[in-house]
């Protein structure tokens, strides 16, 4: 049976990655606390030895105080220095166990493919999860938690006297109210960030991915320009917020300074009318100074928790979208029969249908001949019928069970894909073929080698891989780069091909291919059918189409035609045209 798992969160909702993540995190975030108890408690330290200092052993001249006392001071400061340190490890920790559980969801959703405008944030998902971790392992971490025990020293500044306390206490809700203004003042910043900032770096990573043909047709200056007034818009913004922070940060400082020396000020004019003892006056301006930094840290370093904050808010809100971790059934392994139920896709935006109600079912064996016009479609078909794409209504369903009922790397397993762009990936050449199984647990280097030299000879490509430098281990760069395009296609059937998978799905699979390389993609279709696979090819060569069983013609995104290869192709045919009439002679008399 299939079950979801995972806990759920407290308002019953299924915890998303974060959320657990978090949890799990608590004995973490729990040591660190305490640890913060003993430095905080222990900082203290300073002031006590100055008071016994200025009032005990000054006034007395005793040395052995002095001694016992400094080796006490030198105990509390090494053992305030090694809890500080392993604080800070704690956090490191923490921060690489949040790595651990959040990066699998986080790249998941990455790799999901789904067409929406949902893309350019999972795309920069990434980097707002290490802006996050950054920020729990920085300073900042360490004085938010430091900031509780601000109370301790501003009580022990009302020990000292009243008036003391007061300043400290001032002093800490001054700076609270410098951060609150702060906030105010970034928060339009940060919003604006969100919102444009990922799209920008979406924008100029598929700029630079076009980076030769820019090149070639002499748009690079136009690329760049078009890039810069997008960074320009948003940096006025970012700029108004940071000036804004460094602002609010001098005033912070500012008022830090002056009330740990107006503390100092006003300790000496109690202590010249005896109120308070010669020590109190240095006490009295390490106090207020302890009490208020992290305030004052906070409020210097507000844009880095405003940016961690806002990644957090985005992290949670983008993985509470993705759905709840099911275990699935395991199932058989499917003979191919493949059947598509009112399927129908949506436009990114949601404006238009791209496809609307197909309806068709293949059984296993049989090769079906996809056509139609340009924008028919075709490509948003294979997607669906390769399982990269889910419909927006409708559903696929193979050997009777729904593609969504299968676990989409096992589903995955029984499929071949072979996309307009071949999408291979940096790695060898044989890794590509595999799939990559080197990273599946339990891996048999000689099974798999023997699989991948199966599916290269299935695909007519083993003697083109072999004239590589280095065959079947030669390095290919992302997105093919190294090989031909015609060479990257046929690697790409390869790989289609591997383990013989009970489905294949062919985009243009001919598009780069000589002759030489047809031939080898008819022969790999024949003997599919041989096997019992069940393929699905979309060509623009009518001459490719005569290996198919069935063909089925789209037209701006509707089944015009479905039906066995002679009667649609008789239908499709142009109507013979009648022979022009002969000429009539007619005879002068």
């Amino acid at each position: 049976m299939a079950r979801p798992s995972g806990p759920a969160s407290a308002k019953g909702k299924p915890a998303n990655a974060m959320q657990i993540a978090l949890r799990a995190c608590r004995s973490h975030i729990k040591a660190v606390a305490a640890f913060s108890a003993a430095v905080n408690i222990l900082f203290l330290a300073p002031t006590l030895y100055m008071l016994q200092v200025y009032d005990r052993v000054m006034a007395t001249g005793g040395v052995m105080t002095l001694v016992f006392v400094t080796l006490a001071l030198v105990v509390a400061l090494a053992v305030l220095a090694a809890l500080d340190g392993l604080r800070g490890r704690i956090l490191v920790h923490a921060s690489n166990r949040l790595s651990r559980l959040v990066s699998p969801a986080i790249l998941e959703m990455a790799f999901s493919g789904r067409p929406d405008s949902r893309g350019a944030r999972t795309q920069q998902a990434m980097r707002e999860f290490d802006v996050f971790r950054a920020g729990l392992t920085g300073p900042v971490a360490l004085s938010i938690i430091d900031a509780p025990w601000a109370p301790l020293y501003i009580l022990c500044a009302f020990l000292l006297h009243p008036l003391i306390g007061a300043i400290a206490l001032l002093g800490a809700l001054l700076l609270f109210g410098i951060a609150l203004l702060s906030e105010r003042a970034y928060r339009a910043a940060m919003k604006d960030s969100a919102t444009r900032l990922p799209a920008a770096y979406a924008a100029q990573e598929a700029d630079s991915a076009a980076a030769e043909a820019a090149r070639a047709l002499g748009m690079r200056r136009a690329l760049i320009a078009r890039n810069l007034d997008e960074r320009f818009s948003f940096n006025q913004t970012q700029t108004d917020g940071a000036f804004a922070q460094t602002r609010f940060s001098s005033a912070a400082r500012f008022f830090r300074l002056f009330l740990q020396s107006a503390a100092l000020g006003a300790a000496a004019w109690l202590a010249i009318g005896g109120h308070v003892s010669a020590g109190a006056c240095f006490a009295a301006s390490v106090l207020v100074a302890r009490g208020i930094a992290p305030i004052e840290q906070i409020v210097s370093s507000w844009r880095t928790i405003a940016q961690s904050l806002a990644a957090y808010r985005n992290l949670n809100a983008l993985l509470s979208e993705k759905p709840a971790t099911v275990e699935r059934t395991a199932l058989p392994a499917p003979s191919g029969a493949v059947t598509l139920e009112r399927a129908s896709v949506k436009s990114p935006d949601g404006t238009r249908a791209i496809l609307q109600d197909i309806s068709l079912s293949a059984a296993p064996g049989e090769i079906i001949g996809v056509v139609g016009p340009s924008g028919a479609g075709k490509t948003t078909l294979a997607r669906v019928l390769a399982g990269a794409l889910a419909p927006d209504f409708g559903g696929v369903r193979i050997d009777g069970a729904r593609y969504e009922d299968w676990d989409a790397d096992a589903l995955g397993k029984h499929i071949g894909y072979l996309p307009q762009d071949v999408s291979l990936l940096a790695g060898s050449v044989a890794e590509n073929i595999a799939r990559f199984a080197h990273k599946e647990p339990g891996f048999d280097n000689k099974k798999v080698s023997a699989e991948v030299i199966a599916a290269a000879q299935a695909a007519g490509a083993q003697d083109m891989i072999q004239r590589l430098p280095n065959g079947f281990d030669a390095q290919i760069g992302p997105g093919g780069r190294g090989v031909s395009a015609g060479q990257a296609q046929r690697i790409a059937l390869a790989r289609a091909l591997f383990r013989d998978p009970a489905v294949l799905v062919f985009d243009e699979p001919n598009a780069h291919l000589d002759a030489d390389g047809e031939a080898a993609l008819v022969a790999a279709l024949k003997a599919a059918k041989a096997r019992g696979a069940t393929s699905f090819v979309i060509a623009h060569r009518a001459g490719f189409m005569s290996i198919a069983d069935k063909l089925l013609v789209l037209n701006d995104g509707k089944v015009q035609a479905f039906g066995p290869r002679e009667e649609v192709a008789a239908k499709l045919a142009p109507p013979p045209q009648r022979p022009a009439a002969a000429p009539r002679i007619v005879s002068e008399t």
